[in-house]
């Protein structure tokens, strides 16, 4: 919950596709609809406020915009309360969403969302997994739950992504190397390979020493 809700879906590392597989699918999908159902949208100063408001205008439209898509291409909105009772300006905020039957082909399986949108989408078997988890242009963090420590290396050295946690998901800490593959940058902050960008490499090369 934390890792796709926390600053509203807001952070670079959120959350952004969950993948269930088919056994326990409608299981998790009631678990996960009831802890949703606690969410409160509302002032960021009101201490009982989990969700608050998206960046800007743009920011709220483009969640808007992915769900409706994605509605649009047969996925389904999952029964949830009304979050509409908000004590302030509420024109920036989205409503927490969970969209179940989401498939690959959609936009809002392949874009960041950025926002307090969950879509869950099914598989049968761990290759098929991998292989969604895979087919992003990005790569910065993704998350898995397994208790097969073979799965769990086995999944995490397939996955490809600059960081993986399991059974985790708040990750990020000050010594530990932080950044992605793919599209999602180069480099590392954080741990003792944080300075490499503060540093320049010098080759010396000395020979015909009689």
């Amino acid at each position: 919950m934390a890792s796709k809700f926390r600053n509203s879906g807001q952070t670079c590392v959120c959350t952004n596709r969950l993948l269930v597989q088919a056994g326990v699918h409608d299981a998790l999908v009631e678990a996960v609809s009831y802890e949703m159902s606690k969410l409160n949208m509302g002032h960021g100063l009101d201490p009982n406020t989990t969700i608050g408001p998206l960046i800007d205008a743009k920011a709220k439209a483009k969640v808007a915009g992915l769900v409706a898509g994605a509605l649009a291409d047969g996925a389904e909105r999952a029964p949830l309360p009304a979050y509409t009772d908000v004590d302030c300006d509420g024109s920036l905020f989205h409503e927490p969403t969970l969209l179940l039957g989401v498939q690959p082909s959609m936009r809002i399986a392949a874009e960041e969302i950025f926002g307090p949108v969950l879509p869950i989408m099914k598989f049968e078997e761990e290759a098929e997994a991998l292989r969604i988890a895979n087919d992003t242009p990005y790569g910065l963090a993704a998350y898995f739950f397994s208790s097969d420590m073979a799965q769990c290396f086995r999944v995490a050295e397939a996955l490809d992504y600059g960081m993986v946690g399991i059974n985790e998901g708040l990750i990020s800490n000050e010594v530990a190397p932080f950044g992605g593959v793919k599209a999602s940058g180069l480099g590392r902050e954080g741990s003792i390979y944080g300075t490499d960008e503060y540093t320049e490499m010098k080759y010396i090369c000395i020979g015909n020493l009689s």
